[in-house]
């Protein structure tokens, strides 16, 4: 196995939030390998960028995805965030296997006007 991954940590970071929105930076942490500030950092980059809208819930937090936003990557056409997380997440609609994690969560594009 390489030493090295296709998906940065924030990437991978906004997997884990896209899979279950309720997720505590613990949790994310502990899934990805990666220390729990480190988490914290991610998610606070994330929230600063506005991809991720944190929410308080109680004594935690709940995050939601604004799917609607481009990729910030050089050189790209700069698909929408939630196109990339639903093709990662395997809810890429009628190819064969179970549609990804609640997808239809990610934050929905906001017309302005």
């Amino acid at each position: 196995m390489p030493s090295w991954s296709f998906l940065t940590n924030h990437a991978r970071v906004l997997l884990c939030i896209a899979h279950d929105p309720g997720a505590r930076l613990r949790d994310i942490a502990a899934s990805l390998g990666i220390t729990e500030r480190s988490a914290h950092a991610i998610v606070t980059d994330l929230a600063e960028a506005g991809y991720v809208v944190k929410q308080k819930d109680g004594r935690r937090n709940r995050y939601q995805i604004e799917a609607h936003l481009p990729l910030s990557e050089p050189g790209t056409r700069a698909p929408a965030v939630g196109k990339v997380l639903a093709l990662l997440l395997g809810d890429v609609g009628g190819r064969d296997g179970p549609p990804g994690p609640d997808v239809a969560s990610l934050a929905p594009h906001r017309a302005s006007g």
